[in-house]
């Protein structure tokens, strides 16, 4: 890295903003927030290689198949519920939570 008269400038220049004695603290801000920074990165890098789940088979990288999903696997289909039923379970948890809020009060 080359000290040119750019970083020169850019030294100057923080030093009248902030002065020599905030400078520290703002360089370990600066520090702290990148160690954060990196470290998120890294965990999500590690989040997309465990979700890619591939294998090297003879120095080809080779993607695994998605495991196939088995009927008993499938949640069976529930029948949409009738305006009717929606309002009735609607009613039905107001009133639990009525009950819910009255006994906190209460207690």
């Amino acid at each position: 890295m080359s000290f040119g008269p750019e970083w020169i400038v850019i030294i100057v220049v923080l030093l009248l903003l902030f002065g020599g004695k905030k400078l520290p603290d703002l360089a370990r801000g600066v520090g702290r927030s990148l160690r954060i920074f990196k470290a998120e990165t890294s965990d999500l890098r590690k989040e997309d290689d465990d979700d890619s789940k591939t294998t090297v088979v003879q120095g080809q990288t080779v993607q695994q198949p998605p495991a196939p999903v088995s009927p008993q696997q499938i949640p069976p289909a529930v029948p949409p519920l009738t305006p009717e039923e929606q309002a009735r379970r609607l009613e039905e948890e107001a009133a639990r939570l009525r009950a819910n809020a009255k006994a906190d009060k209460q207690a």
